[in-house]
């Protein structure tokens, strides 16, 4: 069976063909031609230079496949300054994420239909929450009535990057329901790769401010690993037509008890932390773990200092 990795020569795109790659044909599709990438490693599979935004170049992509891993996306929201880690030599224009992640999302699954893919499993965020405070212009800051959050929270988007990763979900919950294409929408927190954890491990400091981004994070290997099992249960029949689901680590970036951290930085919310156990992280995957089995296997502290 062949599966097209879209973003395929970035950064998650490395370990999520680690977790197909034994099993499936897979072909590559990205704006960015192989060794061009921030992160350098050995393609050795075909790839499809081309662009979200053609739906041509989409198809040349899709063809022949049966799934999709859609990780191809702006990753800011460009109305706001570039982050500090990009290697992007200027601004990139106001609107490239609502358009590349919005209409580029569209153009992917009219795609999907037009070839007959089965499955698309979508790179979301847990920015589609609205929970990072420096992205919000109105100066408030993102509401919590429960933790920990789940797909049941409200959302309170201000920026164009949660808002475009919103549209994706709807558009995937479009197709599944108009033509079938099965749709998942996986929802990381910040992704860690292996070498951030260790160099965070070697410096760590107990947090002395309230993370907005609520102190959570998604191991990359384990990432990947979600996304294998979200379009395996997708094409086997287990999983509905289409849904959404959060993916982190169950711990958080902090060795103080999440209870305690929470009692600490932000007292108005110490009562609705009464119940957190240990490290437990403030955003839940229970409902992946119920649908596909998905489990986080890694965290940060392996790294810490004997």
């Amino acid at each position: 069976m062949q599966v097209t990795i879209t973003g395929g020569t970035g950064n998650v795109a490395e370990f999520v063909i680690g977790q197909l790659q034994d099993k499936y044909d897979l072909v590559l599709f990205d704006r960015v031609p192989a060794g061009q990438n921030r992160f350098q490693y050995e393609i050795k599979h075909p790839v499809v230079v081309g662009e979200l935004m053609n739906v041509e170049d989409c198809e040349r992509a899709l063809e022949g496949s049966d799934a999709v891993i859609h990780l191809g996306a702006i990753p800011y929201p460009t109305e706001r300054t570039i982050p500090r880690q990009s290697k992007l030599p200027r601004q990139l224009p106001w609107d490239e994420t609502m358009k590349i992640n919005t209409m580029g999302t569209f153009y992917l699954w009219e795609a999907a239909r037009r070839q007959g893919v089965k499955v698309i499993v979508t790179s979301v965020s847990n920015c589609v929450l609205g929970h990072f405070d420096v992205w919000r212009p109105s100066g408030t800051s993102f509401p919590i009535d429960k933790l920990p959050l789940n797909e049941d929270t409200p959302k309170h988007v201000e920026d164009t990057y949660g808002l475009s990763k919103q549209f994706q979900e709807e558009i995937g919950h479009m197709y599944a329901r108009a033509y079938g294409v099965k749709s998942y929408g996986i929802r990381p927190s910040g992704v860690a790769r292996v070498e951030r954890q260790i160099e965070y491990a070697k410096n760590y400091k107990n947090p002395e401010s309230w993370m907005s981004g609520l102190n959570g994070y998604a191991d990359i290997r384990d990432l990947a690993r979600a996304f294998r099992m979200c379009m395996e249960a997708g094409l086997a029949g287990k999983l509905p037509p289409f849904d959404d689901y959060y993916i982190n680590n169950a711990d958080t970036w902090s060795l103080e008890d999440s209870r305690d951290m929470v009692k600490r930085l932000r007292p108005d919310l110490a009562q609705m932390a009464e119940h957190l156990v240990g490290r437990q992280s403030l955003i839940s995957a229970a409902k992946a773990e119920k649908a596909f089995g998905w489990k986080a296997e890694h965290s940060w502290t392996e790294h810490l200092p004997k």
